[in-house]
């Protein structure tokens, strides 16, 4: 799929359904998300801080999972909750449901007693039957906020099951970026990748396949916790977001977008490539005085959740110096795994012009490949064929030198990284630790200018 595919072609969820919803029928994978405690917290602090929203309405919780969140609805005071899951978790919930309307003596939270109407359906679904609903509760969020799609079924109860004037929870997403420097992990990745250089495994010369095994490896999005003090510029919230209004956004905003970057790097160092995490937002009723809006973090500086962060490592670090500007963009359109193709340009410095997002772009391997003779692809492990690659350019315009990285990821082929856990130790860190170099004190004798005798 190229970066310029279009929207038009809308890819389709379904090949990846049976294999989406087998992993959302186990229990084990809702206790997971249950035992997000920031997850969890945030969203029945949201329902409860916010009752109007709930009191004596009518409810739809959309992707219901094990339907935590239309227990918190009927908590609130919800008249009647509608709880769509396609998964077979429904059947489970179903059995909770049931169980509070059991003899007395054996019932079981007496208080969901005819107030949660289990449907086991996609939303999309025309078997879905149900009335206008005055607020639609759902977590439909994945890694970087938009991963396996769900937010497109959000949108579409939104379009057809609320009411005007509704209330959505969550109602607002927004997405940073910024860059990053983590020299081990580009030497690990690189260490997976020398594997493929052997010349003598067993007899056999592996190496014809390095370049793609390269490819692979850098092109798998790193998901993970990772130490905040990593980044080279911080984005300031409010400013450099880019926010999903879940009130206002079309199918068509969602499935193909960019998002434009500008940094000012506040040191020196090498960037290993593009961090990036989400918030949330619940603004409760924002026309009452009553609405209490509740926020949630996955930032690296915020408390864990089970989203973590993700990180596009390039398979070139990219210089940069304390003061510099970092220009570019990220270009996310939707494919037919429940994903999106991530492609990102960053150019170091004022010089250089930017490429078109929409505009395809040759990877390096297919260039390689033309030089050779032949055809070349990258398989990856699911049997697709990955057009993942990065573009190095070390350009001159007008005489005046820039450097350029350009990428592709897939994000939904992750690899996990899980070694940063966030101790006390981390206090003692210092940038030039992380091999990150802090700018020379502007008020000192030399002006700012360091000299090398």
């Amino acid at each position: 799929m190229s970066s310029g595919a279009s929207i038009t072609d809308n890819p389709s969820n379904e090949a990846r359904d049976p294999a989406y919803f087998g992993y959302y029928a186990m229990l084990q994978h809702q206790q997971n998300m249950l035992q997000d405690t920031v997850r969890t917290s945030t969203y029945r602090s949201a329902i409860l801080l916010n009752t109007e929203c709930f009191e004596n309405k009518l409810v739809m919780d959309v992707g219901a999972g094990s339907g935590i969140l239309s227990y918190f609805a009927v908590q609130a005071g919800a008249k009647k909750v509608y709880a769509v899951e396609a998964s077979d978790m429904a059947k489970k919930m179903k059995k909770l449901v049931q169980a509070a309307s059991l003899p007395a003596g054996q019932s079981k939270n007496e208080f969901l007693k005819d107030r949660v109407e289990v449907i086991q359906a996609k939303i999309e679904d025309s078997s879905v039957k149900v009335p206008k609903v005055d607020t639609i509760i759902s977590e439909p969020i994945g890694v970087l906020l938009v991963h396996e799609r769900m937010i497109e079924s959000f949108i579409y109860a939104r379009d057809n099951f609320l009411k005007p004037g509704g209330h959505l929870f969550p109602n607002k997403g927004t997405m940073y970026l910024a860059p990053f420097t983590d020299a081990l992990l580009f030497t690990e990745t690189m260490g997976k990748a020398r594997f493929w250089e052997q010349t003598t495994f067993h007899g056999v010369d592996l190496s014809p396949l390095y370049p793609d095994a390269k490819a692979e490896m850098f092109g798998m999005p790193v998901v993970g916790h990772f130490d905040p003090k990593s980044l080279l510029a911080t984005p300031t919230p409010l400013i450099d977001g880019y926010e999903m209004d879940f009130n206002t956004i079309t199918m068509k905003a969602l499935r193909d977008f960019v998002i434009p970057i500008s940094w000012k790097a506040q040191y020196t160092g090498l960037m290993h490539g593009v961090a990036g995490w989400f918030d949330l937002l619940f603004s409760g009723n924002p026309t009452s005085e009553a609405s209490q809006p509740i926020e949630m973090s996955t930032g690296p500086s915020a408390e864990k959740t089970h989203w973590q962060q993700v990180r596009f490592l390039f398979r070139e670090p990219l210089a940069v110096n304390s003061g510099q500007e970092i220009r570019g963009w990220m270009h996310c359109v939707v494919n037919d795994m429940r994903s999106y193709t991530v492609d990102i340009e960053v150019i170091a410095g004022h010089h250089g012009e930017l490429s078109d997002p929409a505009q395809p772009f040759e990877p390096l391997l297919e260039k390689q490949a033309k030089q050779q003779g032949h055809s070349l692809r990258t398989a990856t492990t699911t049997g697709t064929v990955a057009d993942l690659e990065l573009e190095t350019d070390n350009g001159e315009e007008d005489g005046l030198q820039f450097s350029r990285r350009r990428g592709r990821w897939e994000l939904h082929e992750q690899s996990y990284n899980y070694s940063y856990t966030g101790t006390a130790n981390d206090l003692l860190t210092k940038p030039e630790h992380l091999c990150m170099y802090e700018p020379e004190n502007v008020d000192d004798p030399y002006g700012g200018i360091s000299y090398t005798v």
